[in-house]
């Protein structure tokens, strides 16, 4: 664990509120209607919401750098493990209600297909989700925290993904197994469909670990650097905005897939509201909410594999997409109360599990 010293409590809120924020924006993907999801404004409000990962991700990188697991074998083994994760994730989600006969009809037929049809399943088990992005990222970054020590040069490097990524799209060498890795780097679309490749959303995890790099040198003052981190973002959305405006279609045309200059003008933005959080959290730092938030953080890549399968179990009693504004706001507090319910267990495994381990090792001794 970092030591209190290292540790910006304005991450800790951002990270967990980012869980509690999936399982609100999930639900209503899963369950809403059209009007829930496009013709109301709490719904359209809670899908702006969801394109929030880039503050995730550069919070991700900031804690990557001052992380006391520095070595590139540690990075590698993390990565390797979420990505093992990633897919146990997807086979949970999709796979469970499958063998169960729990799926809905229309959702099948979202895709077109007729059940059962094994490729297909093996598709969606394929899916790149942002868990399987800070799998592959981790992969990379760990080459980049152990061989680049200038922080300028790893934010050269963010910028350089940004500007390449369009052009990388569709990289494929036809090999099984490589040809996905490389799916969930360039976003080919085959075999899996990719939400967040590689190229460009890295690029806030590197923008994030050239923040990192500068709290190191500024020997861990939370407060000299948050005083560049507004700068920064108002330099990158006067970079950005110009190229979002005038060639939209090219650099912010697909969210997921953006352009050099919808990463800048983004990363900018996202900047902006990280300063923000960062302000707020030196007024409130302490309280029940605060503990709740820190407690989501702590435990985010198991809470995101939990509220993400019980979702999608849900479907089988919910039905896909069916589901009034009303309905969906019932739903949430259900499914929020389940994720912490099975994360609660699992800690209660993990201590137990803990204890006897300890247990044994005080008998062996």
């Amino acid at each position: 664990m970092e030591s209190q010293s290292k540790r910006i409590l304005a991450l800790d809120l951002i990270k967990g509120g980012s869980v509690i924020g999936m399982v609100i924006i999930h639900t209503l993907l899963i369950y809403g209607d059209v009007e829930a999801q496009s013709e109301s404004i709490l719904g359209t409000f809670i899908r702006f919401l969801g394109r929030g990962p880039a503050i995730f991700l550069i919070c991700m990188g900031i804690t990557f750098m001052t992380s006391r697991h520095q070595s590139l074998k540690s990075s590698l083994q993390r990565g390797a493990l979420l990505l093992l994760a990633a897919l146990m994730m997807n086979f949970i989600k999709f796979m469970i209600p499958v063998f169960f006969d729990f799926v809905p009809d229309n959702y099948m037929q979202k895709f077109g297909w007729e059940a059962p049809l094994a490729l297909q399943y093996v598709y969606l088990v394929q899916l790149g989700d942002i868990l399987q992005l800070a799998g592959m990222s981790l992969l990379i970054v760990g080459f980049v925290r152990k061989y680049i020590q200038n922080k300028w040069a790893i934010l050269g490097l963010a910028l350089l993904v940004a500007a390449v990524a369009l052009e990388l799209k569709g990289i494929n060498w036809d090999v099984v197994g490589i040809n996905y890795l490389l799916d969930l780097t360039f976003n080919n679309d085959y075999p899996a469909y990719v939400y967040f490749p590689v190229f460009p959303w890295i690029s806030f995890i590197l923008i994030g670990m050239f923040f990192g790099k500068w709290y190191i040198e500024l020997d861990f003052n939370e407060h000299l650097l948050f005083k560049k981190v507004p700068l920064v973002g108002l330099a990158m959305i006067a970079m950005g905005f110009p190229l979002v405006y005038f060639y939209k279609e090219y650099h912010f045309g697909d969210f997921y897939q953006m352009g050099p200059g919808g990463v800048i003008y983004f990363a900018g933005c996202t900047l902006l509201i990280l300063w923000s959080v960062h302000i707020v959290s030196f007024k409130v730092n302490t309280g029940r909410l605060v503990d709740i938030l820190a407690y989501c953080s702590k435990n985010l890549t198991t809470m995101y594999i939990i509220q993400w399968s019980l979702i999608s179990w849900g479907k089988g009693l919910f039905g896909f997409r069916s589901s009034s504004l009303g309905e969906v706001l019932l739903l949430i507090p259900l499914f929020m109360a389940l994720t912490f319910g099975v994360q609660k267990l699992v800690d209660i495994i993990k201590s137990n599990g803990q204890k006897k381990k300890n247990t044994e090792t005080a008998i062996a001794a």
